[in-house]
C-alpha cells in the first residue's frame, strides 16, 4: 500500500455513503494517533484497536457518528496532501474548522 492515510480516509467515505456504523481497517501508530484526534474533535464516535492472538497485526476499528437525521457528520473529506503532489504552507496559514 502506498498512502495508507488515504486508504483510511477512502474506507470512512464509503462506510459514510452507505450508512455504516462501523468500519475497519489495518492498524498502525499514526492511523490510530488520527482516529484518536478525529474523535477528540467530534467527527467520530469512538475507536477500538484489536490484536489478533498469534500475529503482531492491528485491526482498527471506527464507529462513524451520525446526527438525528441519520445524516453523517463527516460530509466531505479529502486528502490534500499525498505522496505524488506535495502542498506546503506557513502554519498561519493553516484554516480553522
Amino acid at each position: 500500500m502506498t498512502d495508507p492515510i488515504a486508504d483510511m480516509l477512502t474506507r470512512i467515505r464509503n462506510a459514510n455513503m452507505v450508512s455504516l456504523t462501523d468500519v475497519e481497517m489495518p492498524g498502525s501508530k499514526l492511523k490510530i494517533e488520527l482516529a484518536k484526534l478525529l474523535k477528540s474533535e467530534g467527527y467520530i464516535e469512538d475507536y477500538t484497536v484489536v490484536e489478533k492472538e498469534g500475529s503482531n497485526f492491528k485491526t482498527l476499528k471506527i464507529t462513524l457518528k451520525y446526527d438525528e437525521k441519520s445524516k453523517p457528520v463527516i460530509s466531505n473529506l479529502k486528502r490534500v496532501s499525498r505522496p505524488g503532489l506535495r502542498n506546503y504552507c506557513k502554519a498561519k496559514d493553516i484554516p480553522q474548522v
